[in-house]
């Protein structure tokens, strides 16, 4: 994802070889590996995006055969998108899966970053859970503690409001240096690229999402666009959204 630091977004992290600029720095880690998608799953293919890919065509993205995509919607305490409208409607009207990412800022109110997500987001059944994309620390010198603390109360809060638990979106090696096992209750988006599988990530066994790509070419998006993969079928996919 791509960051106005320019570091390179179930709740959009990473460090710097190219995740979500607010995204795009890349992540290192542990030798083990997580789980891949099972061989007998057709890929499930998807894209995120946010305002530095302009006006996208959702319809021939989704002619191209991408089944769901994320959206940049809000970050900090203030921040939002300028594509998030246009974007969150017509990839509804295209029949995309779709959902929305928050890029976190360490070291700013938790609580005021998800109200600020929550006032820029609604949900709705056929849905994706909402995104918090953390990925760096943004010139922050917050400790481990209170940045685990932040997440928790962060996440919570998205949690009571749309009633459902949020993805968290991050690199292995931003979160192995600075989180704990704590979070693995959400499901995890994880960001890793140049590899045919991403590293553990501290917490889970299992990704439920792969940013692979950062330089993705996809019919109906200007330039560059992020890749992903979901870990099993359509079938399992469709589990996933808000009911």
């Amino acid at each position: 994802m791509k960051t106005v630091i320019k570091l390179g977004a179930v709740v959009l992290v990473a460090a710097a070889a190219g995740m979500f600029l607010m995204r795009n720095s890349g992540p290192q880690s542990e030798t083990q590996t997580a789980s891949t998608p099972p061989a007998e799953a057709e890929p499930v293919n998807g894209v995120d995006v946010s305002h530095y890919q302009g006006d996208v065509d959702w319809a021939q993205v989704a002619a191209a055969g991408y089944a769901f995509a994320f959206v940049k919607a809000a970050q900090g305490d203030s921040g939002g998108d300028s594509e998030f409208d246009r974007n969150w409607q017509d990839m509804k009207t295209a029949g995309i899966l779709r959902g929305a990412y928050d890029f976190y800022d360490v070291g700013q109110n938790p609580t005021t970053q998800a109200r600020n997500f929550i006032s820029k987001v609604t949900l709705i059944k056929g849905d994706l859970p909402p995104v918090v994309d953390i990925e760096t620390m943004n010139g922050s010198s917050e400790s481990n503690n209170h940045m685990i603390a932040d997440l928790h109360s962060y996440l919570k809060t998205l949690k009571d409001h749309y009633g459902v638990a949020p993805i968290i979106y991050t690199g292995p090696s931003f979160w192995n240096a600075h989180f704990d096992d704590s979070f693995s209750d959400y499901a995890l988006w994880v960001a890793e690229y140049g590899v045919s599988k991403p590293k553990a990530v501290t917490g889970w066994t299992v990704w439920s999402f792969w940013q692979y790509s950062t330089n993705g070419d996809v019919p109906g998006i200007n330039g560059d666009v992020d890749l992903d993969r979901f870990n099993g079928g359509l079938d399992q996919l469709r589990k996933f959204l808000i009911k």
